[in-house]
């Protein structure tokens, strides 16, 4: 019982120094404010170029940055089980956004792709972010409900995977090759999370990455880009123009860069160099040391998510921080090994860094969620602690049991008959007193013992 309360005392919602809140809060705030910066010294001569204003870019950066902190702040305060009620309405909302952007002529074109819808104040909303948040949440909440039949493959799969094939393909016919890759990993991860058995888990990938192949060389620019990731140079002025000015910028940053806006790859020489190709101009700029920092806080928000799935205090928060630790970290192995040239380009920007209004607004939205499981989570007193806590009050209550006074036995109650006190110790009856102060008498005038000696067995 005593271990129980123990236990019980060392278990609950923690917010101190050893939070991994603070650690979460640290880290994107981190990424944030150097996302700001980069984007500043990496848009200047292309917003000059377009819009004749160097700080144009900037300025609606730090515009959705600070909208999307508030929202971030707003949502790490709601209790995290509330968004399960937004699943399906968010996940219908998606959908039809993007089915809108599809079907209707006012959607927004760009790079050969139609993902954007047009918004009061010359804004653009693009629908396949909020399908990535829509699918998350409505995952979580379906596979938490059936949380006593996921040993069947058919409740395990159904509806998670049937859904994920509709947005992705969805998103393909925009197209973008990107985005469903990540929607295909949301889900994948969930169900990891969710306990799927490694070779079905191995069977659903291999069919995704067949799936994924078909349709690189299913488009005569897909497949360009695909072989282009695999020889460069065999196409420097086209295919593998960006994977080649990629590397220069990589490359001439050295070890502690040309110095921060004095790069000279973002004057017209990386394409996308604000957006998906930011990491390059971070090299440039700030060497490897500072391509290596970005890194590593991408490590320690894996760190941290892997930490507050581990400790959520149910299935929908285990899920929910497992699957925003997947979605951010994998965005940004996508984004990084296509700047460094070991993924083909597929037009994902570095979370939390790049430009961009709707995938920073549902980033930031996302890590809210993720801070609330963290302000919620779990933590377990070890083994070792637990014991020594509660020997330790067991000495306590002897210790006091040790000084009180002998009390007369219960009315009834047979003088032989020992009784036991709350804290375990036992009271002696008077008779029981008596023989023991003859005793302790005896042996003090060195008397021999008048208790008969135990037989020992054979």
């Amino acid at each position: 019982m005593a271990v129980r309360d123990a236990g019980r005392r060392g278990r609950g919602p923690l917010l101190g120094a050893g939070s991994t809140y603070w650690l979460l809060l640290a880290v994107a705030c981190a990424l944030l404010v150097i996302g700001l910066v980069m984007v500043l010294s990496a848009s200047s001569v292309f917003a000059l170029a377009r819009q004749g204003d160097s700080y144009a870019y900037f300025k609606r950066q730090l515009m959705w940055v600070v909208t999307g902190v508030v929202v971030m702040l707003v949502v790490s305060r709601i209790d995290y089980r509330v968004w399960r009620r937004l699943g399906t309405p968010l996940l219908v909302a998606a959908t039809a956004g993007l089915i809108y952007v599809l079907v209707h002529p006012g959607a927004v074109s760009a790079y050969g792709s139609t993902r954007w819808i047009s918004m009061p104040g010359g804004l653009t909303v693009q629908p396949a972010e909020f399908a990535k948040l829509a699918l998350l949440l409505f995952s979580a909440d379906v596979l938490t409900r059936k949380a006593r039949l996921l040993g069947d493959v058919r409740h395990l799969l159904v509806p998670v995977l049937p859904l994920t094939m509709l947005l992705a393909a969805l998103v393909m016919l925009e197209p973008d090759l990107g985005t469903t890759l990540l929607l295909c990993a949301i889900a994948f991860g969930l169900l990891f999370v969710a306990g799927t058995p490694l070779l079905l888990l191995g069977g659903v990938g291999a069919l995704g990455l067949s799936a994924g192949m078909a349709l690189i060389m299913s488009a005569d620019y897909r497949r360009t880009r695909f072989l282009s990731f695999m020889d460069p140079a065999a196409d420097p002025q086209n295919g593998g123009y960006q994977f080649i000015q990629g590397r220069l910028a990589l490359g001439s940053g050295g070890l502690l860069g040309v110095g921060l806006g004095a790069g000279r790859q973002k004057w017209s020489y990386v394409p996308n160099a604000h957006t998906d190709f930011i990491f390059a101009i971070i090299g440039e700029e700030l060497g490897l040391l500072g391509t290596l920092s970005i890194l590593l806080l991408f490590v320690a928000f894996a760190y941290a998510g892997v930490r507050v799935a581990q400790r959520a205090p149910d299935p929908f928060g285990r899920y929910l921080a497992g699957g925003i630790t997947v979605w951010i970290v994998v965005q940004a192995l996508v984004n990084i090994g296509a700047v460094v040239g070991v993924l083909p380009i597929t037009g994902v920007p570095l979370p939390l860094v790049s430009f961009g209004g709707s995938s920073m607004l549902v980033l930031l939205a996302a890590t809210g969620m993720l801070l609330n499981v963290a302000r919620h989570e779990v933590w377990s007193v070890r083994r070792s602690v637990i014991a020594t806590t509660t020997r330790t009050a067991a000495e306590r209550r002897g210790r006091r049991t040790a000084g009180r006074a002998p009390s007369r036995p219960a009315r009834g109650r047979p003088a032989s008959v020992r009784t036991t006190t709350r804290g375990g110790g036992h009271r002696q009856t008077p008779a029981q007193k008596a023989k023991a102060d003859a005793e302790q008498t005896r042996r003090a005038q060195g008397v021999p013992s008048t208790r008969t000696p135990r037989k020992e067995p054979r």
